[in-house]
């Protein structure tokens, strides 16, 4: 017998502009003039070196690779991502589900970042209508075009809107596609259920982003490069709405894991920045570099030479490059983010240092004359 579950139909919902939100991205975004605060010696020297490596793996067309926490986007570091897109000097952006949210919140308000201690002791924390409903449709729709995660975001923030089939349409697809395709077949349907269960009209559904400048998501897609959403269950507070479907998040978030994967295959003097991501870019570049290695060895090659710079505001006085892993009785040893990383081959540094004076310092620092 299957456990007993909450019922999400029984959630007050309420619009996500009765939501008071901390951060307004017109007043606090960062410009990418402005000077980094707190960066040590060692810390410049550190940029310095990154950017090298940047610049040589740019000449050499290998990825550059750029994970992040979601703090870099409510920090309003939209504006530096967006130029490092542009400018040709990142190849694949990777964040959290967290991240996704207050990218999109940010393009379809100007606004994120509600207050949680308050919100729970009210039983609103995350329940906001807008929020659930545009982005779980997102995904579901995403999923049924084969796209992925930070993907179906980025196109519907870039479109400002969705494309909803004909349920007839989808019925025939899913009887068509059934044996050679099941996958498709299997979204099809979802999305057939979806628009019956919600009432929505075929068609293309107008969702107004006001303030899409400032997605990075929407501007990865509108220039071609990926930019990959890592999601948790129920980690994220669009899994407290309705809409949300686990058979979308699967396969969005799976298609987006093996584009990761795909771009850490390449990496062989290339380089992998991970900031502020204490669990997700650990994680997942472990899994997407043994796959990677898996087949290169299989070819008589290995990946030896990228080079990865962990940044956060954690201080660690072991030295990583010359001391190798700490014995687990030293406190370093359970940096996961260091540790991971180091046993990860290549060339690995660690710099603590505030996200908002990494990103504008490494970008400044590229584009100096």
């Amino acid at each position: 017998m299957p456990y007993p579950k909450l019922d999400r139909d029984q959630l007050a919902i309420k619009k996500l502009s009765a939501r008071y939100s901390k951060v307004n991205i017109e007043k606090d975004h960062i410009p990418v003039t402005q000077k980094p605060a707190n960066l040590s010696e060692s810390g410049q020297k550190l940029i310095e070196k990154t950017a090298g490596r940047i610049r040589l793996a740019k000449q050499e067309q290998r990825p550059v690779m750029l994970a992040f926490g979601a703090h870099t986007i409510k920090n309003g570091m939209a504006p530096t991502l967006i130029a490092l897109m542009d400018e040709g000097w990142v190849t694949h952006l990777s964040t959290n589900g967290a991240g996704i949210i207050h990218d999109w919140e940010f393009a379809f308000q100007g606004k994120s970042s509600e207050d949680v201690r308050e919100n729970v002791e009210h039983g609103q924390f995350g329940i906001w209508d807008e929020t659930g409903f545009n982005i779980n449709l997102a995904l579901i729709v995403g999923a049924y075009e084969g796209l992925g995660y930070g993907e179906s975001v980025g196109k519907m923030i870039s479109r400002e809107g969705l494309q909803i089939p004909e349920i007839p349409l989808l019925y025939d697809e899913a009887i068509s596609k059934i044996k050679t395709n099941p996958d498709l077949a299997a979204a099809a349907i979802d999305l057939a259920g979806v628009i019956q269960r919600f009432n929505l009209q075929s068609g293309f559904m107008t969702i107004p982003h006001p303030y899409k400048k400032y997605s990075v998501q929407a501007c990865a897609y509108d220039l071609g490069i990926p930019f990959t959403g890592h999601p948790m269950i129920g980690h994220d507070i669009i899994y407290n709405h309705p809409m949300n479907h686990g058979a979308a998040l699967g396969r969005t978030a799976l298609n987006d894991f093996l584009c990761f994967a795909k771009s850490v295959s390449n990496l062989d003097y290339g380089v992998y920045l991970s900031i502020g991501s204490a669990v997700m870019s650990p994680m997942i570049f472990e899994k997407a570099l043994s796959m990677s290695q898996n087949l290169k060895i299989q070819e008589n090659q290995h990946i030896d030479h990228h080079y990865m710079l962990v940044v956060d505001l954690a201080k660690s006085d072991w030295d990583w490059q010359k001391n190798g892993e700490p014995p687990v009785d030293n406190p370093a040893y359970y940096l996961r983010y260091c540790k991971t990383f180091q046993r990860m081959g290549g060339e690995m540094d660690y710099l603590t240092a505030d996200n908002r004076d990494f990103l504008l310092a490494i970008y400044q620092k590229l584009t100096e004359k």
